[in-house]
């Protein structure tokens, strides 16, 4: 169905915003161009089978001033976020001519930046992209122009996806065995990695089809990025599990020739998350937690709350301990700060973004004020407002503070009318019932809708979808309303869902374009993750009559555990001496053979039953597929 063109409530709103941001502050255009030294022609990345993984060129409409579909805010950092290419960062202290060692970055080939830290002999390789394929397209045009630099390590800052998945684009697990490759990462990083990914991974990839708009259409009144980037790649995820372990703030370590010196921040960004400092170039490794944008607290495809009091506290450590020697500050995503002044005012900006985020939603809560309340009154101070690096592209203050509050008081916000309300099938009904039928919602909405009222245009139309979803009245001027919010908001993230709500709304929807749960991920899932996954995924009510008790033994480990299904639930635990009171048990050649298995490979060899050869094969009967193709807008 044919998009609209934004309304003159929508257009006069960004028109305003035009006349009251500092657009005549340009310095993040002259950093993120500087160092240029050339870009992937055709900005495309294509798999073995041909299928397009990355298109940076589909970005060429950014360009100009921002059309009256989206917010002139929201176009300036996508603009910024689709510089592509590689950049020269910093060269050593004191290191002149075109040999002299470097920092240098990829930008604008995956959601994330890929860094090269020329060592001794070789190159130490920061955060690999998401895919295979982008990844090793970014390692090769960074040979390009340095010529053909082994890879002697890789470091994984923290343990999302966009920051390991491309690790078979840059080196392989045979190096890494050999000894050749050294695998650096944050202590747990493996653990938080598999479980982001495999234990809620289907419902978050699907979340993530709207968060990061991947299947929308580009342009002016599609999608335009996410505000952390432009979008992730679509190609093969890996992992390779470190090898060095980084486990305390201070730790240092020699790497090709290179110091680093290491600093861990638990609980920011994500779970397991460090920063580091090169002492021969002067320049600090911010990971994730100092980028060109709010980032989220709570990220609306679905994490755990993440603590802005920790965040805040590790950005002050990193000031207070890199800073002084620092030229310069690079993360994971958008371009670095030059200059000890430039980084201190950037870095300190960026800790009181999270810690007033923090301190001013706990003040008022503790006033007796709701998560919601709170987010639809809270002011951000002055300074905060005119940094461009602090504005919520990606994160939005309005999600984030009811993140905090969801983080200390949880879902219920105290008012017992709340405590115990009908799900949305159940409520849109009795809703639209209560106005006098659907049809009349319908035309509430759209008299809403003529007065620039979005907000409560949509809330009356998701009552009358979760009423009757085929009423083709109510669809149409859903997706229209959906659209009308897209183009006001500042954020990304609102933005695509928006979009993706009236795309699924106009065209069906469109399931999950992105899978991270690849073969490599889940072969790196512990014996006691997979059991865990497997419990997950148990159907409680088809499983409340089995009492089950399997042992099942790992010859490559020696290893022995026991499950029991009982009440719906399956409990494992590790066992040194196998009793005979098992139903069955089971012996894998190794915990590969068991995943197999458990996909359906049953006539394969290196498998063998004691007892009850029945027993497993009825375990797995009552675990459930995840459907990555659930309903969103929709009941």
């Amino acid at each position: 169905m044919q998009q609209k063109p934004p309304t003159a409530t929508i257009a006069a709103a960004n028109h305003a915003h035009r006349e009251d941001l500092p657009f005549t502050d340009t310095r993040d255009f002259e950093d993120a161009d500087r160092g240029f030294l050339g870009a992937l022609q055709p900005g495309v990345v294509t798999a073995a089978d041909g299928r397009v993984v990355w298109d940076n060129d589909s970005y060429g409409f950014l360009d100009g001033e921002a059309p009256d579909s989206v917010h002139p805010s929201l176009w300036r950092q996508s603009q910024l976020c689709a510089k592509q290419g590689l950049y020269e960062v910093v060269r050593a202290s004191g290191a002149t001519g075109d040999d002299a060692p470097g920092i240098y970055q990829v930008r604008g080939l995956d959601l994330s930046n890929i860094s090269f830290i020329e060592g001794d002999t070789g190159i130490i390789v920061i955060d690999p992209l998401v895919s295979t394929e982008t990844a090793a397209a970014a390692l090769a045009l960074y040979r390009t122009h340095r010529g053909d630099r082994p890879v002697v390590a890789v470091i994984y800052t923290h343990s999302h996806v966009d920051h390991f998945g491309g690790v078979l684009g840059v080196t392989s697990q045979a190096e890494v065995d050999a000894g050749k490759v050294a695998i650096i990462a944050p202590e747990g990083f493996t653990e938080h990695a598999v479980q982001e990914n495999v234990y809620a991974g289907t419902a978050m990839a699907r979340r993530a089809s709207y968060m990061y708009g991947a299947v929308l259409a580009r342009g002016a009144q599609g999608q335009v990025g996410c505000g952390l980037g432009q979008y992730p790649s679509l190609g093969e995820v890996a992992l390779i599990v470190p090898t060095v372990d980084i486990k305390r703030t201070g730790e240092t370590h020699v790497v090709d020739g290179v110091d680093i010196e290491f600093q861990m921040a638990p609980g920011t960004e994500a779970p397991a998350e460090m920063h580091f400092y090169f002492p021969k170039f002067r320049a600090l490794c911010m990971a994730e937690n100092a980028t060109h944008n709010l980032h989220n607290l709570l990220t609306l495809r679905g994490a755990l709350v993440r603590d802005p009091h920790g965040w805040a506290g590790y950005l002050t450590e990193a000031i207070d301990t890199f800073t002084d020697r620092t030229d310069v500050v690079f993360a994971s995503h958008h371009w670095p700060t030059w200059g000890r002044d430039n980084i201190v005012e950037y870095l300190s900006l960026q800790r009181d973004l999270y810690a007033y985020l923090h301190d001013q939603t706990l003040r008022q809560l503790n006033q007796g004020f709701t998560g919601i309340e709170i987010a639809e009154n809270f002011q951000m101070p002055p300074a905060l407002e005119k940094a461009w690096h602090t504005h919520g592209y990606y994160g939005s203050v309005s999600h984030n503070v009811k993140a905090v509050y969801q983080r200390y008081m949880g879902w219920f916000d105290g008012n017992p009318g709340r405590l115990w309300q009908h799900p949305p099938q159940a409520l849109g009904p009795r809703y639209v019932a209560a106005i006098g039928g659907i049809d009349r919602v319908v035309e509430l909405a759209k008299d809403a809708f003529d007065d620039g009222d979005y907000r409560w245009a949509a809330t009356l139309l998701d009552h009358a979808i979760f009423t009757d979803e085929n009423h083709q009245g109510a669809r149409e001027l859903y997706g229209d309303t959906l659209e009308q919010l897209a183009y006001g908001a500042e954020n990304a993230v609102w933005r695509n869902f928006f979009l993706s709500g009236a795309t699924e709304l106009r065209d069906g929807s469109f399931g999950t374009p992105t899978q991270t749960t690849s073969p490599s991920l889940m072969s790196q899932l512990t014996p006691e993750q997979i059991f865990d996954t497997l419990a997950i995924n148990i159907n409680g009510p088809r499983a409340w009559d089995l009492d089950l008790t399997i042992d099942v033994r790992f010859v490559d480990t020696a290893t022995d555990y026991r499950l029991t299904l009982r009440n719906g639930v399956l409990v494992h635990r590790k066992i040194a001496n196998p009793a005979s009171e098992a139903t069955a048990t089971v012996t894998f050649a190794s915990k590969l053979r068991l995943l197999a298995f458990a996909a359906g490979d049953r006539d394969s060899p290196g498998v063998q039953f004691t007892g009850d050869a029945a027993a497993l094969p009825t375990l797995l009967g009552v675990v459930d597929r995840p459907d990555p193709g659930f309903a969103i807008i929709t009941p």
